[in-house]
């Protein structure tokens, strides 16, 4: 189970990833998988907006949605060609947004956990993909996303070999561009590497249980 976490407030939402409206967003510092997750796509008619989608993406041809439990991470290695991904990967490229994520290292006693984040500590974007789908039980819609991952960062490969991929600030623009939707231009986009530097720390194993939350979870041990 990987997590993420986001506390900044609303303004600094709208004002870092350029976006209209952001509702009020109480600080979250466990996000589980199927929980909502802060998402930037592109909007409707022009410019980017802000959503809250279900992680786990679901694909629109899914008979049930159970399939997204599965689905919280698609590998920047198959993400072109997978069928559950294609599709959303040419036309529905996202913006995942967060403060800082955990990852857990293999340890004598078990899984240590570590909080990891830019060290300039200012919020970022994981690669994401969306996707719409309807349950023709009921006909009701959700819409869900799933984080691209790679190669770990060199900071933190010791920690865990893969992680999600972080876009650069400058490349928000390209990603969100689905009037581009080349798979060989993207791809090289996504292996270029983080541009960020990123830190990391030891937490307590509290944040292996979704529902501890609150600022004590990624202080340093």
């Amino acid at each position: 189970m990987r997590s993420i976490r986001l506390f900044s407030p609303a303004e600094a939402v709208k004002r870092i990833f350029s976006v209209d409206s952001v509702p009020a967003l109480a600080p979250r510092y466990n996000v589980a998988p199927t929980q909502d997750v802060p998402v930037v796509r592109a909007g409707k008619k022009s410019g980017r907006e802000f959503v809250m989608l279900h992680w786990g993406l679901v694909p629109f041809w899914a008979k049930e949605r159970a399939i997204g439990n599965r689905m919280i991470n698609a590998r920047v290695e198959s993400v072109a060609e997978k069928p559950a991904y294609q599709n959303a990967f040419k036309r529905r490229r996202c913006l995942v947004l967060t403060d800082g994520w955990y990852e857990w290292q293999l340890a004598v006693d078990g899984k240590q956990p570590w909080f990891i984040r830019r060290k300039d500590a200012q919020p970022f974007a994981f690669v994401g993909l969306w996707e719409s789908w309807t349950d023709h039980g009921n006909g009701t819609q959700l819409k869900s996303c799933t984080i691209i991952t790679g190669t770990a960062a060199q900071a933190i490969h010791d920690i865990h070999p893969r992680m999600r991929i972080p876009l650069a600030d400058a490349a928000w623009d390209e990603w969100l561009d689905t009037s581009r939707p080349d798979p060989e231009t993207l791809l090289t986009l996504l292996n270029s590497g983080p541009v960020e530097t990123f830190e990391a720390w030891p937490v307590s194993r509290a944040v292996n249980m979704p529902k501890n939350q609150g600022p004590q979870l990624i202080e340093r041990i």
